[in-house]
C-alpha cells in the first residue's frame, strides 16, 4: 500500500503523529493506501518552513516568479493524464471530468503568470505641491488553504499560484481522502525551481486545521467545503486576525420556462446534476418547472438517464463513476428514501441500480413534485439526486432562489431576452447562468456565492485572489526644492 507523507522544505517528510488515515479506490471499495495525519507539532514545523522562507521569496522579483510560474504549469500540462489518473483512482471521477478539472487548475496557474499586469500599482504626481502619493500592493506572508474532497487538483490551484505570485508562501491541507494527485502537483511545483518553503503540504484532518486557524504566523486562510465547516473556518480563522475566505455549500436552481428548448435544458440538467457524481458545489441539484415546461422536461431527462453508463472511472465507456466514501452513498441514498417517504415522486430511482463490485456506486435518481419542506429540497446532498419542483409562474421561480439560505450558482433555461435579462438582476446568487446550467467563471474572473455559500473578505480566484493575497501600501512623498539642494543636480545658480 502507498504511504502519503508531508512535504517540507521540497522534501518528503514521514509523520510523525502515529495517525493515519485509510485511501480507499472508490470503484472498488478496495483501500490503496494511507495518509498520515499531522500533529500540531507537524502543522507548525511546515509553518515555520514557510516562515523562514518568505523573507527571501517575497522580494524575488516579479519577473523571476513569473519565469517559475510558467515553468510550473508547463510541468503540470506535460503530466495532465498522471493527475487525472489519480484523480480517478482517489475520487472516482471519470476520465473526462479528470482531464477538465486538470484543465481548468492550468487556467488558474496561467493567469498567475501574469502577475506582473495584476501587481501594478497607481500613482498621482503633485497631489500637492512637491507632494507624490503612490499605492503598492504588499504580500501578506505566510497563508493556508484547506481544500476539499471533490476537487483535489483543481481547488488548490485557485489558490497557490496567485498567493506564491503574489510573494507569500503557502501551506496546503488537502484532503485525506484523495490526497495524492495535489501532492503530485506539489512535487512538480518543487521540480519547476521554486525555493525550499514556498509551498509546504501538510495531510491531516481537523486537528491540522484548528491548527492552521490558531497559528499566529499564519496570516490568511482559504478554504472550499461544506457551509458548517466554511462558517467554523470563518469564525475561528477570523477571531485569530486572520483574513479568511471561506467557500461553502450550495443548493443551485436551474429555472425552466415554457419557452424553453426542452432538448438543450434536459441535456444540461443530466450533465450538470450527474457529472462527477453530483458532488459538485455548482451541481444543479433543483430543477424549476414553470407551468407547461414540466411534463415534457421530466419527460425528457428521464430519458437522457437511462442511456446513461455508471461504471469505473478509468474505463472510457463510463460517464459517471461512484461516490467518494461508502458511508457517503449510504447518506444520499437515505435522502432519496427520506424524499419518497415525504410524497415526492420518484421517477428513476438510483437505489435500484445494481453493480458488479464492492464499489461506493449509487444509481442517478429523479424526483419529481418536490416540495420546499422536504429535506430533499432544504439540504445539500451532493450526490446524483435531481429535484423537480413545479411553480406555476417565473416569479414563484425566482423567489425560491430569493427564500433559499445558500447563493451559489442559479441558472435559467429561456429564449426570452426580456425573461433572462429580468433574472439576471433577480437571481439572488454570486454566479448566473443563462442557458448555461454550471456558471463557473473563467478564471480571469472569480469564483464565489453570496449568502450562507461564502463568508469571508473577498470571491476567490481571479482579480479577487490578488486582492485576498496581497495587503495595499500608500506612501506618500515630499522632496526638497532641487535648487535649494545641497547636491549638484545641474540646475543654475542665482550667481
Amino acid at each position: 500500500m502507498k504511504q502519503i507523507q508531508h512535504l517540507i522544505d521540497n522534501e518528503s517528510v514521514a509523520g510523525t503523529s502515529g495517525r493515519t488515515s485509510p485511501i480507499f479506490n472508490p470503484a472498488t471499495g478496495e483501500q490503496t493506501g494511507n495518509v498520515a495525519l499531522a500533529s500540531a507539532s507537524e502543522v507548525d514545523a511546515a509553518v515555520a518552513s514557510a516562515k523562514a522562507a518568505f523573507t527571501e521569496w517575497s522580494e524575488v522579483s516579479i519577473a523571476r516568479r513569473t519565469k517559475l510560474m510558467f515553468a510550473f504549469r508547463n510541468l503540470i500540462a506535460d503530466n495532465a493524464d498522471e493527475v487525472a489518473a489519480r484523480l480517478t483512482a482517489e475520487h472516482g471521477k471519470v476520465t473526462s471530468d479528470a482531464a477538465g478539472e486538470v484543465a481548468r487548475a492550468i487556467e488558474n496557474i496561467e493567469f498567475a503568470c501574469g502577475v506582473s499586469e495584476h501587481l501594478k500599482g497607481s500613482h498621482s504626481e503633485s497631489a500637492s505641491t512637491g507632494v507624490d502619493v503612490y499605492s503598492v500592493r504588499r504580500p501578506l506572508g505566510v497563508v493556508a488553504g484547506i481544500t476539499p474532497f471533490n476537487f483535489p487538483a483543481m481547488v488548490p490551484m485557485w489558490m497557490v499560484p496567485n498567493a506564491v505570485a503574489c510573494g507569500n508562501t503557502f501551506v496546503l491541507k488537502p484532503s485525506e481522502r484523495d490526497p495524492s494527485a495535489p501532492l503530485f502537483m506539489a512535487e512538480l511545483f518543487c521540480e519547476a525551481g521554486f525555493p525550499p518553503g514556498v509551498l509546504n503540504v501538510v495531510q491531516g484532518d481537523k486537528a491540522a486545521v484548528d491548527r492552521l486557524l490558531a497559528h499566529r504566523d499564519v496570516k490568511a486562510v482559504s478554504f472550499v467545503g461544506s457551509t458548517p465547516i466554511a462558517k467554523y473556518v470563518y469564525e475561528t480563522g477570523s477571531a485569530s486576525q486572520k483574513r479568511v475566505q471561506a467557500l461553502g455549500g450550495a443548493k443551485n436552481h436551474m429555472i425552466v420556462l415554457p419557452d424553453a428548448d426542452i432538448d438543450m435544458a434536459a441535456d444540461s440538467a443530466v450533465s450538470a446534476a450527474y457529472g462527477s457524481a453530483g458532488e459538485r458545489c455548482m451541481a444543479v441539484s433543483v430543477a424549476v418547472a414553470v407551468g407547461d415546461a414540466a411534463d415534457p422536461l421530466v419527460d425528457a431527462i428521464k430519458v437522457r438517464m437511462e442511456k446513461l453508463t455508471i461504471g469505473d472511472g478509468a474505463d472510457p465507456a463510463s460517464e459517471m463513476g461512484p461516490l467518494i466514501t461508502r458511508e457517503h452513498r449510504d447518506r444520499v441514498a437515505g435522502y432519496v428514501a427520506a424524499g419518497e417517504a415525504a410524497g415526492a415522486s420518484v421517477v428513476v430511482d438510483g437505489r435500484d441500480a445494481e453493480f458488479d463490485n464492492d464499489g461506493f456506486f449509487l444509481g442517478v435518481t429523479l424526483l419529481d413534485h418536490v416540495t420546499p419542506d422536504m429535506t430533499v429540497y432544504t439540504d445539500e446532498i451532493f450526490g446524483p439526486v435531481l429535484s423537480v419542483v413545479r411553480v406555476g409562474t417565473y416569479r414563484e421561480a425566482a423567489d425560491l432562489i430569493a427564500d433559499n439560505p445558500w447563493g451559489n450558482g442559479a441558472a435559467i433555461f429561456t429564449r426570452d431576452g426580456g425573461a433572462a435579462r429580468q433574472f439576471q438582476q433577480d437571481a439572488d446568487a454570486g454566479m448566473v447562468g443563462i442557458n448555461v446550467p454550471i456558471p463557473v467563471p473563467v478564471g480571469y474572473h472569480s469564483f464565489g456565492g453570496w449568502k450562507d455559500s461564502a463568508f469571508g473578505d473577498t470571491t476567490i480566484y481571479g482579480p479577487e485572489g490578488i486582492h485576498f493575497y496581497t495587503r495595499p501600501k500608500v506612501l506618500t512623498t515630499r522632496w526638497p526644492d532641487p535648487a535649494g539642494s545641497s547636491v549638484n543636480l545641474g540646475f543654475p545658480t542665482n550667481e
